[in-house]
C-alpha cells in the first residue's frame, strides 16, 4: 500500500499534488531546487539553469476565479487579472492553509529516479537528491509524482534562421528576458507570436525605436477585457457554451468566432491572420497587441528568411536594416532528464501519458506526472484534478485499465489531438478545458450531475450552467467534496466585482423589458440543455426520477 509520495517541484502542480496525497491520509516529501515554492511564478532576476523562468511584468492572462484551486478561492480584493508576484502570494496562502511547508525539501535537486530492486514485487522506487552543498543522499518512496513542468529547457531554434552567426547585436530566448530595459532606442525583432512573444513586443515597444513581430503563421488575437468588462474566460467558458459545442459542427462556431474577433479588428488588416483556423490552435489574449500595430510601434510581418550581419530578410523579400535585438519566444523543449529513459511511452509528437497523467507501461501505476497539459484555461484547476485522481489510484480506491487497454487509449488520444489541433515537437498536449476536467472527475466521480441539481438545486443548478466553469463545480459531490462550494459558486461574481468597486458608483437598476428576455432566453437554452442531455444518455432524467422518489419514499 502506498503511504510515502515523492513530489517532485514545489510549483502550482506539486503544491496541490501534496494536498491530494494529505487529503488521502498518505505523507508526502517535496523536492524543490530553489528557495521558495511557486515554479514558474517564482520570479528571479537572472535565469537559473532547468528552472522557467518568467519576466518582470508578467501577468497572466486567466481570471482568479478561473485559475484558483476549488477549495481555496482567491481573495476579493485581489486584482482579476494578477500581477506574478500576486500570484505566488496566493500560493503561499493556500500552503500555509493546507500545512503544506512542512512537507517541502527547499534547495534540494532530484538528479535520479530509478526503480527498486523489487519494484515488481513492491512498486517503489529509489530516489537520489542533491542538496545545496552538493551532498547526494538515497531515499525510497511507495509511489512518484514528476510536476517539474513544461517550460524549463528552451527551445532555440537558430539552425532554422541562416546567417544567425553573422547577427552583430544580442540574441536571446524569451527564457532570458526580463525587461526592456536594454531596448531603449533600439530595433528589434521578434520571432514568434505566441503569448509570450505578443507580450514582449508590446512592452519593448514603449521604449524601443522600432518593433518588428515576425510570425511563420500568423495567430487569432483575443481580448482578456470582454463585454461590459468582464474577465473573457468567465463571460464565455461555460458549461452551456460546452454543449453547444457538442451539439453543433466546429465549422459554425471558427466562423462565429472569427467574425466576432474580426469586428474588432480585422485580422487580415492587421496582418495576423493566420493558417489555421479559430479553434485549432491555443490563441494570443493581448488586449494591447492591436493597438501597438494601429499605431505602428509593432510592425507584423513573416517568417524570418535570413539574417545578414545587422539586416534582417524576411520570407517576402523586404529587409529590416540596423537590427540592435532578436528575441526568440520559440517555445520549450519537454524532457524529464531524473526518469528513466524507458519510463515514458512515446506517441507521436508527445509523450504518452494515459489521460495526460499514467505512462501506460508500467508494471505497477506508483509512477504519474501532474500538470504535463495545454489548454485554454488556467493549470492550477486542471492539475488538482488530475492530482486528486493519483491520490486516489495510489490509495487503491481507484483502478486503472490494463496496459493495453491504457496504450490503445494514448494512440486514440494522440490521433485525436492531431485530428482537432495543429501539433508540433513544441505543442504537443493540447486538450479542451472542460471536455478534459469533466473526464478527470468522472474517473474520481466528482463530475456535477446537471439533471440532479435541476431537481435538487435549481438555483444551484443555472449557475453551473450557465455561469464559467470553475473548479468549484468539482467540490459539490462524490470524493472531496467541499462543504463551501455552492457558497463559492454563488459568490464567484461577487469576488471579480470586488476587486473593481475602487469608487462609488449608483448602479442602474435591470429593467422589466430586460428581464423578460432573459427569462425567454433561460427557457429557450435550458430546454436546449435538457435536450442535449437526453440524445447523449436518454435513461438519465428516468434514473433521477427514480433516485429522488427513493429518497422521498
Amino acid at each position: 500500500m502506498v503511504q510515502r509520495v515523492a513530489v517532485i517541484g514545489a510549483g502550482p502542480s506539486g503544491l496541490t499534488s501534496m494536498k491530494a496525497c494529505l487529503d488521502e491520509g498518505m505523507v508526502p516529501t517535496c523536492f524543490e531546487s530553489s528557495d521558495d515554492m511557486g515554479g514558474l511564478w517564482k520570479f528571479k532576476e537572472v535565469s537559473e539553469p532547468n528552472r522557467a523562468s518568467i519576466y518582470r511584468s508578467l501577468t497572466i492572462n486567466i481570471s482568479k476565479e478561473m485559475m484558483c484551486y476549488s477549495d481555496f478561492p482567491i481573495p476579493a480584493d485581489y486584482p482579476n487579472y494578477m500581477h506574478h508576484s500576486k500570484i505566488l502570494t496566493y500560493f503561499r496562502m493556500y500552503a500555509e492553509h493546507f500545512k503544506l511547508l512542512e512537507h517541502i525539501r527547499f534547495q534540494t535537486s532530484v538528479k535520479r529516479v530509478v526503480q527498486r530492486p523489487d519494484f515488481t514485487r513492491t512498486g517503489q522506487w529509489e530516489i537520489v537528491t542533491e542538496n545545496r552543498d552538493g551532498q547526494e543522499e538515497r531515499h525510497v518512496f511507495d509511489a512518484v509524482i514528476c510536476c517539474s513542468g513544461h517550460y524549463t529547457y528552451p527551445n532555440l531554434p537558430l539552425k532554422d534562421f541562416p546567417g544567425i552567426e553573422t547577427f552583430e547585436g544580442k540574441y536571446l530566448h524569451s527564457w532570458d528576458y526580463k525587461g526592456p530595459e536594454d531596448m531603449h532606442g533600439k530595433r528589434v525583432v521578434v520571432i514568434g507570436i505566441g503569448n509570450s512573444g505578443g507580450d514582449i513586443a508590446v512592452e519593448t515597444s514603449r521604449v524601443a525605436d522600432q518593433v518588428y513581430l515576425s510570425t511563420r503563421r500568423g495567430a487569432w488575437v483575443i481580448r482578456q477585457v470582454s463585454d461590459n468588462g468582464l474577465p473573457v474566460d468567465m463571460k464565455y467558458n461555460t458549461r452551456f457554451v460546452h454543449i453547444l459545442f457538442q451539439l453543433f459542427p466546429m465549422v459554425f462556431f471558427n466562423w462565429f468566432g472569427e467574425n466576432k474577433l474580426n469586428a474588432m479588428y480585422d485580422h487580415t488588416m492587421y496582418a495576423l491572420k493566420p493558417k489555421h483556423r479559430l479553434f485549432s490552435q491555443i490563441p494570443v489574449i493581448n488586449d494591447d497587441l492591436p493597438m501597438k500595430i494601429l499605431s505602428g510601434s509593432v510592425v507584423v510581418k513573416p517568417n524570418v528568411k535570413e539574417i545578414r550581419g545587422s539586416t534582417v530578410v524576411f520570407d517576402d523579400g523586404t529587409i529590416v536594416e540596423k537590427v540592435d535585438t532578436l528575441v526568440f519566444p520559440t517555445g520549450y523543449n519537454y524532457d524529464f532528464p531524473y526518469l528513466p529513459k524507458d519510463a515514458m511511452y512515446k506517441t507521436g509528437h508527445r509523450v504518452g501519458l494515459y489521460k495526460h497523467v499514467f505512462p501506460p507501461n508500467m508494471e505497477h501505476p506508483t509512477l504519474a506526472v501532474v500538470g504535463f497539459i495545454h489548454a485554454l484555461g488556467a493549470i492550477m484547476p486542471q492539475a488538482e484534478m488530475q492530482a486528486r485522481w493519483v491520490s486516489l489510484v495510489f490509495k487503491g480506491l481507484k483502478k486503472l485499465p490494463s496496459n493495453s487497454a491504457m496504450i490503445k487509449a494514448v494512440e486514440h488520444d494522440t490521433k485525436d489531438i492531431e485530428n482537432h489541433y495543429i501539433v508540433s515537437k513544441l505543442t504537443p498536449l493540447q486538450v479542451d478545458f472542460v471536455s478534459y476536467m469533466d473526464e478527470l472527475a468522472g474517473e474520481i466521480g466528482a463530475r456535477p450531475s446537471l439533471p440532479w441539481l435541476f431537481f435538487t438545486d435549481y438555483q444551484l443548478f443555472k449557475r453551473v450552467l450557465w455561469g464559467p466553469v470553475t473548479a468549484y463545480q468539482y467540490r459539490l459531490m462524490g470524493p472531496g467534496k467541499w462543504d463551501g462550494a455552492r457558497r463559492a459558486i454563488f459568490t464567484q461574481f461577487d469576488r471579480m466585482y470586488q476587486a473593481l468597486k475602487t469608487r462609488k458608483v449608483e448602479e442602474e437598476k435591470p429593467s422589466l423589458t430586460g428581464r423578460l428576455i432573459k427569462l425567454s432566453l433561460t427557457t429557450m437554452l435550458g430546454g436546449a440543455g435538457v435536450y442535449y442531455i437526453h440524445v447523449k444518455n436518454p435513461n438519465l432524467l428516468t434514473n433521477v426520477m427514480s433516485n429522488l422518489r427513493t429518497l422521498t419514499a
